[in-house]
């Protein structure tokens, strides 16, 4: 019997406050836009496993029931594995090229590995982490440990 949600995500959506901006930012670090044909109301990026969405925040809280809230920290954060030290330090400092802000550097971590925080031009907090319990298949997604 299947499961009545599936185990997966496929598209997480990003509420921001200047689409155009936040557009740029994500093509700054390498990401492509696709589904064009969608783009005067959404910006969809496909990433190698799931689909990152930028969508006005304000018609995204509606459209979610939700209040819209100030800035600040919503419980959550996103995170990017990579395969050594090193690409933690990389990716941190192209994010800031591509106009975001370190949160946290590049640091040695209580759970044994290495990892920094960066947000985007929206301040959602994306983690970079080499996890030496979790490595990366050749696709570069994570096999996690039984």
């Amino acid at each position: 019997m299947s499961a009545a949600v599936p185990a997966r995500v496929n598209l997480i959506t990003l509420g921001v406050t200047d689409r155009a901006a936040s557009r740029h930012f994500y093509e700054k670090l390498g990401w492509q836009p696709k589904a064009r044909a969608f783009e005067d109301a959404i910006t969809f990026l496909a990433l190698d496993n799931l689909v990152l969405a930028l969508w006005d925040r304000g018609q995204l809280a509606v459209d979610a029931g939700l209040p819209p809230t100030p800035p600040g920290f919503g419980g959550f954060t996103l995170a990017i594995n990579v395969a050594d030290e090193q690409a933690v330090d990389v990716a941190l400092e192209a994010a800031v090229a591509a106009g975001g802000r370190v949160l946290k550097p590049g640091a040695r971590a209580d759970w044994g590995g290495y990892s920094g925080y960066f947000a985007d031009p929206d301040g959602h907090p994306w983690e970079v982490a080499f996890n030496p319990f979790m490595p990366l298949d050749e696709r570069g997604l994570l096999v996690l440990p039984d």
